[in-house]
């Protein structure tokens, strides 16, 4: 059995061909023949259209750009331009190599902060969207805030651009620039830097070591008041020097005395003179030696009778005096490291945290980016009178079928079913109507 194809040269497909341009032109002089009724739609759908377009609010897009922080160094940056700028395998290098030592993208990092319900939170809050957007929901409130805001990064530069649309132009440029604040109070409030840590347990340690520092200064000044201790190395010296004059003094008035006792008797008043001040030389000299009693009872004896510490004594207190003393010197020392370590800490972190460089700073709007309303009516009028158009070729097709076609018998079918008022005028379906 063979198969019989039809080319172009053949009857068949000669009489097909002009089957097609005759229905085209049928379908043609049939649609200027309604130019009346097209005409008259188009009218309509574009004043329709007009004020379409002018019911829909106005709005307006306010922008700004931003250039995040460089987190790599002089080589990565330099990596990273080759990526941008270099052709072949220069080009692949810098990519793979910046890839590896960049360590994150911080522009993407940063395209999430701002798209994060943290942000969008605070923007209802502080705008009171909810309200203004007459939103009974807040998650509803969000998504028509992330419907209106548009951020964009640019994936050569890592330029970041936040766009945002709202009805007043005022409000868009303030929820631009709030965007940007939020961004950067989140960035500082989540650094987390080793310096940061580093500052932290340096502050802690500084106040702990500032609190021991006062308690071993306490000490010493209790000690010293307690025992009149200033200077155990000083006090020696000049308790040495005082006791070896005295006990030249002493020795004088001794051999005066048994000079004087050999001249004269015992009654004279020479004699009971230079023994007055024999007995007084020797009763300074006493005191000044002092005792070997225990600390705790001379202490007792010193905070009420004596202006200085025994000479006796000063072996014994120049150990827990060089003891307090040596606890108050290390305690300065280590606070003064602290207190150094403490700000190179404090510029460290403040130099760790990113810092957000502003390219283009929001501005107030003065053109409606929305809509664009003769676009809006043309674009309603075009459909309106495409829709006409084929409403007319259907209401054609429709009468050129037989009444024995069992599309025309079903609708004949359901409109009997129907109600009289739903019918068509005359008893007619809507097809059937000139």
């Amino acid at each position: 059995m063979t198969t019989s194809t039809l080319t172009p040269t053949s009857p068949d497909a000669s009489a097909t061909l002009r089957a097609r341009q005759a229905n085209w032109v049928a379908n043609a002089t049939l649609l200027w023949d309604k130019r009346t009724r097209i005409a008259r739609t188009a009218v309509i759908s574009l004043v329709a259209g007009l004020a379409i377009a002018f019911a829909i609010p106005k709005e307006y897009e306010a922008s700004a750009r931003i250039m995040p922080p460089d987190q790599g160094g002089g080589g990565a940056a330099l990596l990273s331009a080759l990526a941008g700028h270099g052709g072949g395998a220069l080009g692949s290098l810098g990519s793979l190599a910046g890839g590896l030592l960049g360590g994150h993208n911080t522009s993407a990092l940063f395209v999430d902060l701002l798209q994060s319900g943290t942000v969008s939170s605070h923007l209802i809050d502080r705008f009171q969207l909810q309200h203004a957007y007459h939103k009974r929901y807040r998650i509803d409130t969000a998504k028509y805030l992330a419907r209106h805001t548009k951020i964009v990064e640019d994936k050569k530069s890592g330029v970041i651009s936040i766009t945002v649309e709202d009805t007043q132009p005022q409000r868009a440029r303030d929820l631009t620039q709030a965007y940007l604040e939020e961004l950067n109070k989140m960035v500082t409030q989540t650094s987390i830097s080793s310096a940061r840590q580093e500052r932290i347990f340096i502050e802690r340690r500084l106040q702990s070591v500032q609190r021991d520092l006062e308690n071993a200064q306490l000490a010493m000044s209790d000690f010293s008041s307690s025992h009149t201790t200033i200077d155990i190395k000083e006090q020696t010296r000049a308790m040495v020097d005082a006791a070896a004059k005295l006990q030249g003094q002493l020795i004088v008035g001794q051999s005066e005395l048994g000079s004087l006792e050999q001249i004269y008797g015992d009654g004279n008043v020479r004699v009971r003179a230079a023994q007055a001040r024999v007995s007084a030389l020797q009763k300074d000299l006493k005191q000044m030696s002092g005792t070997d009693a225990p600390l705790p009872a001379q202490a007792q004896k010193a905070s009420s009778d004596e202006l200085y510490p025994p000479l006796r004594q000063l072996p014994r207190l120049a150990v827990p005096y060089a003891d307090l003393y040596r606890r108050v010197r290390v305690q300065e020392t280590v606070f003064e490291l602290l207190t150094q370590e403490y700000e190179m800490a404090r510029i460290q972190e403040a130099k760790d945290i990113p810092v957000i460089s502003v390219i283009d700073a929001p501005g107030l709007p003065e053109k409606k980016s929305y809509p664009p309303r003769l676009l809006v009516a043309l674009g309603i009028m075009m459909v309106s009178c495409i829709a006409m158009s084929a409403l007319i070729l259907l209401r054609r097709r429709w009468e050129q079928m037989s009444e024995a076609d069992p599309r025309k018998v079903l609708m004949r079918t359901v409109q009997g079913t129907l109600p009289l008022s739903m019918r068509g005028e005359g008893g007619r379906t809507e097809m059937e109507t000139p």
